[in-house]
């Protein structure tokens, strides 16, 4: 769906050890001005690169007026904001500075394409996310939502998973551990553990297993109703852990589950029209065209 009128509020959202001297972000503010539109620059990090978690009243208040986040960084900027825009509706966009840059719409040197942005010539595209629980004792311990993926894994060490969609076994196997992915975070660890890229707007919730030691432990592609479950071997010596979109790593216990079903919050990202999302992997896998 095209964003068929001009931004009147945006909010800038630099990682400051990316942008140290902030002159993109700088830059962009200035075109808003120029647009008519209003910009308020929040920085997610400080400029170690450590996540700001304390937020202002002005950064509640930028947040409600906003029309359109953009996101200054490499893919963890990007996923930070996304945890902002998540379930609001307001599109999001990413400028890369950092590697490959998946999560993002531009590059740096593409900045002369925001104003075309800014006066309403994007598409709006929406994302599946999932709402992930860590279960211990018949209860939630955690609740989290999911941009890119969850996983598990030993830290090195083998640990022992039994995977289950809507409670019927999937698979059970030893290994480095497993990532449940969104069509978002096909692109992220679970493409690197060997699991299928699957176009972001589809619906589907995909199960990599990370060097299982198991051959017949393969990637599934789900449709996006099943609710997968993860349970840890009862009576295992080697611990797990378990991250959401790589971060707050926690400590699985035995006899624990992890439960992972679509969340009714999706994610809405600001793309340019016309671009094909196939010659984007392409370029940032460095293939040739």
């Amino acid at each position: 769906m095209m964003g068929s009128r001009p931004v009147k509020n945006v909010m800038l959202c630099p990682n400051k050890r990316r942008d140290g001297d902030m002159s993109a972000t700088k830059r962009v503010a200035e075109m808003a001005r120029a647009c008519g539109a209003e910009p308020y620059i929040l920085p997610l990090t400080d400029e170690d690169g450590r996540e700001m978690r304390a937020r202002s009243p002005e950064f509640a208040e930028a947040l409600r007026k906003a029309e359109l986040i953009i996101a200054f960084g490499g893919d963890g900027t990007v996923l930070r904001a996304a945890k902002l825009a998540v379930g609001t509706g307001i599109p999001l966009l990413g400028i890369n500075m950092g590697g490959k840059g998946f999560l993002a719409e531009l590059e740096i040197g593409q900045l002369d394409a925001v104003p075309q942005i800014l006066s309403g010539g994007f598409e709006r595209e929406k994302r599946l996310t999932l709402d992930v629980e860590l279960r211990r004792e018949g209860s939630a311990a955690v609740r989290e939502i999911a941009i890119n993926d969850a996983v598990l894994n030993g830290g090195g060490k083998v640990v022992d998973l039994s995977i289950y969609g809507d409670g019927h076994k999937i698979s059970h196997f030893t290994g480095d551990g497993v990532v449940i992915a969104t069509p978002t975070g096909s692109t992220a660890y679970s493409m690197a553990a060997g699991g299928p890229i699957v176009e972001p707007t589809a619906k589907n919730i995909i199960i990599t297993p990370i060097c299982a030691h198991v051959l017949e432990a393969k990637p599934y592609v789900l449709v996006a109703d099943r609710r997968v479950t993860v349970e840890v071997g009862a009576g295992k010596k080697n611990p797990v852990f378990f991250t959401v979109d790589g971060k707050d790593k926690r400590r699985v216990k035995s006899g624990d589950g992890v439960s992972v079903r679509k969340s009714g919050k999706d994610l809405c990202f600001a793309r340019i029209a016309g671009r094909s999302f196939y010659k984007r992997v392409s370029e940032k896998l460095g293939e040739a065209n």
